[in-house]
């Protein structure tokens, strides 16, 4: 699976994430902090990488800022894509599940090592639900705007 990572600082996690997609296999694409010389700013390396979701050229993608906040409001101005701010596996998979989320948010102040590779498992385990009910949900969103 090819996924977008952006961060806008090297703090915390920042780095984790990347490599831990690699190591399970996934084609990563990195933004803002990560790349040196490329600009950093959340609401900039956010809509990046959310643009590469929305463009196709990432099936996903990871988002992170300090508090996550930014990050998660910049990806989802771009249309067709649904970020969600998560703080744990419980919400990672419930943003999946309920919500077909395409982009994780993540905040590097909160988010441990351990509790990213949680978040991470939960996230790639989850699978958007059939049920028409969280279905036409989804679809609501879309239309919103």
């Amino acid at each position: 699976m090819r996924i977008a990572v952006s961060a806008d600082e090297v703090a915390g996690v920042a780095e984790l994430i990347g490599e831990e997609l690699t190591r399970r296999g996934h084609e990563v694409e990195l933004y803002g902090a990560l790349v040196p010389g490329e600009r950093a700013d959340w609401a900039w390396c956010s809509e990046a990488a959310a643009r590469a979701v929305a463009d196709g050229r990432a099936d996903q993608a990871v988002v992170a800022c300090w508090t996550g906040a930014g990050a998660s409001i910049a990806a989802n101005k771009v249309p067709g894509v649904r970020a969600a701010l998560c703080t744990d596996a419980v919400m990672a998979d419930g943003a999946r599940k309920w919500a077909d989320a395409n982009v994780l948010a993540l905040s590097l102040r909160l988010t441990s090592a351990p509790l990213l590779l949680e978040m991470l498992d939960a996230w790639f385990a989850g699978a958007p639900s059939e049920d028409p009910v969280d279905r036409e949900n989804v679809a609501h969103v879309r239309d919103i705007g």
